[in-house]
């Protein structure tokens, strides 16, 4: 699924239009985006929780020619699986 499916899948479900069901989904990831950025941490009870974590500078190698390079460190997002998502997707 792409974020147009996702788009024509929350109008279908909502009764939104499309434009409008468009909007909501941007709108529901900048929010998301926003909060990550400033290190914060979103919680949706039953589906899940956004959050990120600091990954270390790390050296490694290229493939191909086998030298050692820096891997500088960064943040990344992460997101965990709530009880619910995860009793939906396994039941």
């Amino acid at each position: 699924m792409n974020k147009n499916d996702l788009i024509s899948a929350v109008a279908d479900n909502s009764g939104l239009s499309k434009s409008d069901a468009g909007k909501a989904v941007d709108g529901v990831f900048n929010s998301i985006t926003n909060e990550l950025q400033g290190r914060g941490e979103v919680r949706v009870v039953g589906f899940g929780t956004f959050s990120t974590a600091q990954r270390k500078a790390t050296t490694g190698r290229n493939p191909r020619t086998g030298e050692a390079i820096q891997i500088a460190a960064s943040t990344q997002p992460k997101f965990k699986a709530g009880k619910g998502l995860k009793d939906a997707v396994n039941h």
